[in-house]
């Protein structure tokens, strides 16, 4: 198989929470929240409306862990497109899904979930990974009933946590989803960068505070961050910058040494768990970015490449973490790309 090489640069809203043309409902017990009545202004009049419901797709004590589904207002059976968010598995949430992919499954006709998933570290890494494989079991086995998916065509797509759950997914849920898509995603949790301190984070953030830091963490088991829940995601994400500074996050979201139970992490690095049935993969890492590497994505390329998988490593030279810094005119071109490797193991 020969690597198509490609400089390209990326314009990726991974955190974009402006949600446009969609009514919302949710399910179970959570309130309505009715739509703008402008929600729908661009869309066909032929085309049926693009509407969000949330289910829980799973419960844990007391616990109920969510998806939002986009679809669609009709019964048709349609491709299914999986979102999952970012945020170094300590903080974020399902709402935030980038506003290019919502309008690529508008525009298509795509159903679009998008999963919460317990957070870390009040539950650690095997947790967050069952909660993964439980949602496309969820998905497998519900969706053709609940919101009309689907389930033979699949695609898988995230950002930074998310593109790592996203390569994880090709590992973990049978059967494995028919494509992925990680955008500056990492294929190990145990490597240097994350159990060393790392120089970025020390020469660049204040010096946290342990017993400042630690009071966003160690509380009830989260299922999402927002700036307007409690902790908020600023105070978990400088919980976050305090483990980068001491070489801690493996240790916190896996609870296992990585000096001394690398066996044990093993199965929760998908660059260690390659095999034939891996899905097709396109990746997307920026060279210059300071907290996940380059070179992240660049391992699970040679890997990929010595087991004979389709792939598809997009380097976007110069840029940083959410591919900032890239050049503008070559955007729109590899960020098309993208979108067009799901349209084609959708279609």
């Amino acid at each position: 198989m020969i690597m198509e090489k490609m400089i390209l640069t990326v314009v990726f809203t991974a955190f974009s929470s402006i949600l446009v043309g969609c009514n919302t409902v949710e399910t179970g017990n959570d309130a309505q929240k009715p739509s703008s009545p402008a929600s729908n202004e661009t869309l066909d009049a032929a085309e049926p409306a693009f509407i969000k419901k949330t289910h829980t797709y799973k419960t844990v004590d007391d616990v109920h862990i969510k998806a939002d589904v986009y679809r669609p207002d009709d019964t048709k059976l349609r491709p299914v497109v999986v979102w999952l968010h970012g945020g170094a598995l300590v903080m974020g949430s399902r709402q935030y899904v980038p506003k290019n992919i919502r309008q690529l499954c508008q525009k298509e006709g795509f159903v679009l979930v998008s999963l919460d998933y317990r957070l870390a570290p009040e539950v650690k890494l095997p947790a967050i990974i069952d909660d993964i494989r439980d949602a496309f079991g969820w998905i497998n086995q519900q969706g053709a009933k609940l919101f009309y998916a689907d389930t033979n065509k699949i695609v898988v797509t995230g950002g930074s946590a998310g593109g790592y759950l996203t390569m994880m997914t090709g590992v973990c849920v049978e059967p494995p989803p028919g494509a992925l898509v990680a955008y500056y995603g990492y294929g190990d949790v145990d490597g240097s960068w994350y159990t060393q301190p790392s120089a970025y984070y020390l020469e660049n953030d204040p010096l946290w505070s342990k017993d400042e830091v630690y009071q966003a963490v160690g509380g009830k088991v989260l299922t999402e961050t927002t700036n307007q829940t409690t902790p908020t995601s600023r105070q978990r994400s400088n919980y976050y910058h305090y483990l980068r500074q001491h070489g801690l996050w493996t240790k916190e979201v896996t609870d296992f040494d990585p000096e001394m139970e690398r066996n044990n992490i093993t199965p929760y690095c998908p660059v260690r768990n390659i095999s034939y049935r891996y899905p097709p993969i396109m990746m997307i890492h920026g060279t210059e970015d300071n907290d996940v590497p380059y070179e992240k994505s660049a391992a699970m390329a040679e890997e990929l490449e010595r087991h004979n998988v389709p792939y598809e490593l997009i380097t976007i030279p110069g840029a940083g973490h959410g591919l900032r810094g890239g050049d503008e005119k070559l955007v729109a071109e590899a960020h098309s790309r993208a979108l067009a490797f799901i349209k084609k193991h959708l279609k």
